[in-house]
């Protein structure tokens, strides 16, 4: 039972996870130890309860965890990384608008961030993403529509299409 309400959950709280600390190793190791968390805690979680809600809360508390001790310390940077740092491969333009559009997501603040990514991306409802975040729904409210206002000047100030680029392309 515990295992098929979990297992399902994985690439969601991955996906969020990646989101919230842009370091894929470091998001994999967190929903690990949100899943570690999980299923030692079994016992008390609500058995009336949410359980997606109730693993998000988790996974949520986790990262603010971490989010909070990375800021007090510098970055630890290994040789792989630095070594993609340094050659990267040409890009696409569609890959541009793609990073583009990442950067101006990384660039909102972590609370406004934290609320698009739940309830837009892992379309959650207002009041479960409340819940996640322990904050009243006024507060998601404002902060979504915060966010969404921040994203769309964004996607507005991004370099336009090239003359006779079109984002349709033809199909044969």
């Amino acid at each position: 039972m515990m295992i098929e309400l979990l297992e399902p959950l994985i690439p969601v709280l991955r996906r969020y996870a990646r989101s919230l600390l842009r370091d894929r190793t470091a998001a994999d190791d967190l929903v690990q130890d949100c899943l570690e968390r999980a299923i030692a805690h079994w016992n008390q979680r609500r058995v009336d309860g949410d359980t997606r809600r109730w693993v998000f809360t988790i996974l949520h508390n986790l990262a603010m965890t971490e989010l909070k001790r990375r800021s007090t310390r510098s970055p630890d940077i290994d040789v792989e990384s630095a070594e993609n740092w340094l050659s990267t491969p040409p890009s696409q333009e569609d890959g541009l608008h793609h990073r583009a559009l990442l950067r101006a997501l990384e660039a909102l603040p972590e609370d406004q961030r934290a609320v698009i990514l739940l309830v837009s991306i892992e379309d959650l409802s207002y009041a479960d993403a409340a819940r996640i975040l322990d904050v009243p729904i006024g507060t998601v409210m404002s902060r979504l529509s915060r966010a969404r206002e921040k994203l769309l000047k964004s996607i507005r100030e991004m370099p336009a299409e090239p003359a006779g680029r079109s984002h349709l392309r033809r199909v044969k």
